[in-house]
């Protein structure tokens, strides 16, 4: 099955070298599972049709949705394209925020500050915890979208719209180091101190990344069955 990433942004460069781009932290984390990836660079004009991938991934950015960048309506018209050939989408941080945002929701700077580092969530009756890393969110979810999971913090933190597209706010791509590296080169000054120590006390806190892999995987195989 052939994915395509809509690399709307890329890793910070020095942390890039270490852990890749967000491209290659979806390819790792679905690594095993008889996917072919193929990246689209957003930033640097890319424009795919619908049918140049099975399913589609969009991961996160450091862009915001409402910002003003010529790439951004063009990604929106795709992800409507998508949504009417009902082909499998997933989006991830950004990704569930410009998807959102596309189908008809709302995305703003959320009021009550950031998400920042090990956090849980309820899903399907499972506390699910993943790293988190953002202030905007889906205030209001599109109407045909299903809220599956949420926080005190955030209430639209997993969206289902039918069968073929799935979000989720937080990051399973993101391991510890890779936390401790934004907490330590891009939340200072940023994100308020008490969240960067709380965050920092559990970088080494195991997640869920790996069950959530698995059912990103399981979500493709199914949605385009």
């Amino acid at each position: 099955m052939k994915i395509g990433i809509l690399l709307a942004g890329h890793t910070p460069d020095p942390l890039r070298e270490t852990h890749g781009n967000f491209d290659q932290m979806f390819a790792r984390l679905l690594n095993g599972r008889d996917f072919e990836f193929s990246s689209f660079d957003l930033l640097d004009g890319a424009s795919p049709s619908v049918d140049q991938a099975d399913g589609w991934l969009i991961p996160g950015s450091l862009h915001g949705v409402y910002e003003d960048h010529a790439w951004l309506p063009t990604l929106e018209q795709l992800i409507r394209d998508i949504n009417y050939a009902k082909k499998p989408l997933i989006g991830v941080c950004f990704g569930h925020q410009i998807i959102a945002k596309a189908l008809g929701g709302q995305v703003e700077k959320f009021q009550g500050g950031w998400a920042v580092g090990y956090t849980e969530y309820e899903l399907d009756g499972k506390t699910v915890a993943l790293n988190a890393w953002h202030q905007d969110q889906v205030i209001a979810a599109p109407s045909n979208a299903r809220t599956l999971a949420s926080n005190a913090h955030c209430e639209h933190a997993v969206l289902a719209y039918d069968d073929h597209i799935w979000t989720v706010q937080a990051h399973p791509e993101f391991d510890g180091p890779f936390i401790d590296g934004l907490l330590q080169d891009y939340g200072p000054g940023v994100v308020p101190d008490d969240l960067l120590h709380a965050a920092a006390n559990q970088t080494q806190a195991p997640t869920d990344a790996a069950w959530l892999a698995t059912q990103m995987a399981d979500f493709f195989q199914k949605a385009r069955a």
